[in-house]
Parts: structure tokens; C-alpha cells; sequence
């Protein structure tokens, strides 16, 4: 039975990255076999201008009938002015709450080839494999009450909630468990138990799970010394699992190990399995429409989709093969590119990856 893949290109270098990817899985439809229809829709910046909303509801129903949706980026300067409560970046919160997806999959993993792009020492990060597990759905990015009010002096305050429940910590970190079984058995979660209670609940729910899997290693980290371990020593870990906010602030220093932003891809899954797949970094308003952004990791994106939600890990394996491939054979967007290299442009490496597979 064929399944369907809604696409939403976004803003900034979305459509352009999005449009490499979308020829891949042309690909892999037309000569590979791959049983797929793709629909595209619109969210963020381009939603707004369109329809008014960074989020239509036909975008939504869209992905919520889906198998998996393809994610470019949303947002850019020209939607900075607007109220937080309709911005661009309320698109992408509104898919994965309104999909229930709960639990983003941040894999920072080092190319061979890519050893010297990184801004450690070769020696630090030969080898690198991590998975970052972030809980996408809870925390200070939804909870209630949050708002700017003014006091009784006249002065204005910005608040927001930390706010996690057990069952919210359970769910992800047995997601996070069932990952460090299938991969080197080792599992650190990271919290700040000694000022948060809300993440000393968060440990608490970990160590209590944590002897259901007693195959995995357990380990736990302040959110600090693990920033400073992942640019110490980051070999050292293999799985982590954190919150929503300290998540997506420790993937983004992740991505650094590996070379470039435009390296890491992410799977945003419910708890079926069925899921959103995007590079981890944004818009990029900067570069928009240059030809110049990094489109691996929207391609690898696929791969993870391939994997994760369309259940086909031998054609996951052919579209991360091709992209080694690639680099094997030089080519280099800038942001990858050492000192002397020519860089290629997006359309090109899309077309080498095409050419790979």
C-alpha cells in the first residue's frame, strides 16, 4: 500500500534544501521501488503570508493523515515583528504538538571525511557517533502559565514554566533506553537535579525505570558538564536524553563536532513510530535563495524518515552510503569546505548524491 509524504519546504533555504531531498525520494520511487505519494503544504513564514496563520489547518490535517511529514525551516526577519503568539516558529511547535510528537532523535555523527571540518582536534572527534534523545513536546517551551505582565510598579516580567509530569519523563526515556540497547548500552541523562525540581523528578523517573533495562549502562550529568564534556571528551558518551530546552540547545553544540549544522539530521517520532523529519538548523534567511546551503542533512533527514517511519532500512543504508560517497569524493558545500577548497552549490551536491545512488 502506497504511503503518503506530506512536504513543507518553509522559509529562508528551506524550499532549497527540501528540493534536494524531494529528488531523492523521486529516486527511489521511480527506480527503486519505493511505494510513495508526496503532497506538499505550507507552514511558518510562508503560511502567514499566504494565509494569514504560521500553521493552516489543512497543513495540519495534511500530516496528520500522512505516514511522515519532510520538513524544511520556518521563520526569517521579515516575521520578527509580529506577535510571538502567531510567528513562524508557532508552526513548527503547533505540528509537534498537534502530531504528539514527543520524542526527537538528534544523531551527531562524524563522516571520516569530515575530521578536519570540525573545530575539535581530529583526535577528539575521529569516530564520533552520538544520539541525542530530546523530549519535544513538555517543558519550558509549553508549559503554563507563560506571558509578560506588568507589576504593580510598573515594570514589566517575562515568565515561563519548567514543568514536566512522570509519564511525560517515562515515555522518553524509555524511547532513550530502547536506543542504547540497539546501539553500545550506555545512557546518560542529563538534568540540573541539584537546582530544578522538576528535573530532579526527571532523575528520579529514569533511576526508577532504569531496571527494566538492566542491559544499559546508566549515567547522570548536570546540563553544565555536559556541555563542557561534549567539547572535552565527547567519545565518551553514546546516548543521552534530556529535556526539551537543554535538547535542543546541547544538539546544536553537538552539530559543531561533526563538521557543520548542516550535517545533523533529526526524526521527531510519536509513539507509533510515525514521524517529522528535519535538519536541525533553521532558515538560514542569510543565505536564502543563493544556492549555497548544506542540503546533507535534509537528505539524511530521508534517511531516518526511510528508517524510522516508511520501515525500509536497506534504501536508508543506500541514501547514507551515496552521501559518504560524495564527500569521499570532495565535495563540499561552504560550510564544510577547508581553506583552498572550491565549494559546490546546493543544486550540485543534490545532484551528487543523485548520481551516488
Amino acid at each position: 500500500m502506497s504511503q503518503n509524504i506530506v512536504i513543507l519546504p518553509g522559509d529562508g533555504i528551506g524550499p532549497e534544501i527540501v528540493a534536494q531531498a524531494v529528488k531523492v525520494l523521486e529516486h527511489l520511487r521511480d527506480e527503486r521501488g519505493l511505494d510513495i505519494t508526496m503532497q506538499e503544504a505550507l507552514v511558518g513564514g510562508a503560511a502567514i503570508d499566504a494565509t494569514g496563520g504560521p500553521l493552516p489547518g489543512e497543513t495540519l490535517n495534511l500530516a496528520k493523515a500522512a505516514d511522515a511529514v519532510l520538513l524544511g525551516a520556518v521563520g526569517g526577519y521579515q516575521w520578527e515583528s509580529l506577535d510571538a503568539s502567531i510567528r513562524p516558529e508557532k508552526g513548527l511547535l503547533g505540528l509537534r504538538a498537534g502530531l504528539e510528537l514527543f520524542a526527537n532523535l538528534r544523531p551527531a555523527l562524524l563522516f571520516e571525511e569530515l575530521a578536519q571540518a570540525s573545530t575539535l582536534r581530529p583526535e577528539v572527534v575521529a569516530g564520533l557517533d552520538i544520539l541525542i534523545v530530546r523530549e519535544l513536546t513538555g517543558g519550558i517551551y509549553f508549559g503554563q502559565p507563560r506571558g509578560v505582565r506588568t507589576l504593580e510598579n510598573g515594570e514589566r516580567e517575562g515568565y515561563n514554566t519548567l514543568v514536566y509530569r512522570e509519564s511525560e519523563v517515562e515515555r522518553i526515556a524509555r524511547v532513550a533506553f530502547r536506543a542504547a540497547q540497539k546501539r553500545n548500552g550506555r545512557l546518560c541523562s542529563v538534568d540540573k537535579a541539584n537546582v530544578l525540581e522538576s528535573t530532579e523528578l526527571w532523575r528520579e523517573v529514569v533511576n526508577r525505570i532504569s531496571s527494566d533495562y538492566p542491559d544499559v549502562e546508566v549515567s547522570h550529568m548536570y546540563v553544565d558538564n555536559a556541555a563542557m564534556q561534549l567539547v572535552r571528551d565527547p567519545k565518551q558518551f553514546d546516548v543521552l536524553v534530556t529535556t526539551n530546552m537543554f535538547g535542543d540547545i546541547l544538539s546544536d553544540l553537538a552539530s559543531m563536532l561533526s563538521g557543520s549544522i548542516g550535517m545533523l539530521p533529526s526524526a521527531s517520532l510519536d509513539k507509533n513510530n510515525k514521524g517529522m523529519y528535519e535538519p536541525i538548523h533553521g532558515s538560514a534567511p542569510d543565505i536564502a535563495g543563493q544556492d549555497k546551503a548544506n542540503p546533507l542533512a535534509t537528505i539524511l533527514s530521508v534517511a531516518m524518515m526511510l528508517r524510522y517511519s516508511l520501515q525500509q532500512p536497506a534504501l536508508a543504508d543506500v541514501v547514507e552510503t551515496a552521501v559518504q560517497k560524495v564527500l569521499a569524493d570532495g565535495l563540499r558545500t561552504a560550510d564544510i569546505c577547508a581553506a583552498g577548497q572550491t565549494p559546490v552549490s546546493t543544486t550540485q551536491m543534490g545532484d551528487a548524491v543523485l548520481a551516488a545512488l
